[in-house]
């Protein structure tokens, strides 16, 4: 004899709740967080923008102010995508928060997709060369088999 159970229709529960989208500055990067976007918007999603800052080991800097140009570009990107949710407030509302973490792009979205306990992650394409042989940051993320991971070209 089997046990039935009723199920209820959940609205609204379906779908990524927190989805992360790493950004760089690159082109492909801006589209990943364009697309990410839209996800957020249609998934009624947290759009979780995360910017990793790279760190470079005290020799390899040679004196050059690494951490100040890091911020730099943090704040830059920031100020973009503030702008840019400006431009379509109104007509392309979404929730979203900016995150910086410091490390190398692998280690740095993995952590992120940790503390934000994401759902997914979006990343945009390598643009560089030596990727195609090595793997890049979305290949990584594929094979850590951990999330949905979206790369977009």
């Amino acid at each position: 004899m089997t046990e039935q159970h009723s199920h209820q229709f959940e609205r609204g529960t379906d779908g990524p709740k927190v989805i992360v989208v790493g950004v760089d500055g690159s082109d492909s990067s801006l589209r990943a967080a364009a697309y990410a976007g839209g996800l957020a918007r249609r998934q009624h999603a947290l759009l979780a923008v995360v910017y990793v800052q790279p760190v470079m080991a005290a020799g390899a800097a040679m004196g050059a102010p690494v951490a100040e140009t890091t911020d730099e570009i943090a704040e830059d990107l920031k100020a973009y995508i503030l702008d840019a949710t400006e431009r379509l407030k109104g007509i392309f509302d979404v929730r979203w928060e900016f995150h910086t973490f410091r490390g190398d792009p692998y280690s740095g979205l993995v952590k992120a997709a940790d503390e934000l306990k994401a759902d997914a992650v979006v990343v945009g394409a390598s643009e560089q060369a030596g990727h195609r042989i090595v793997g890049s940051v979305a290949v990584r993320l594929v094979k850590a088999g951990r999330w949905p991971v979206t790369v977009v070209p």
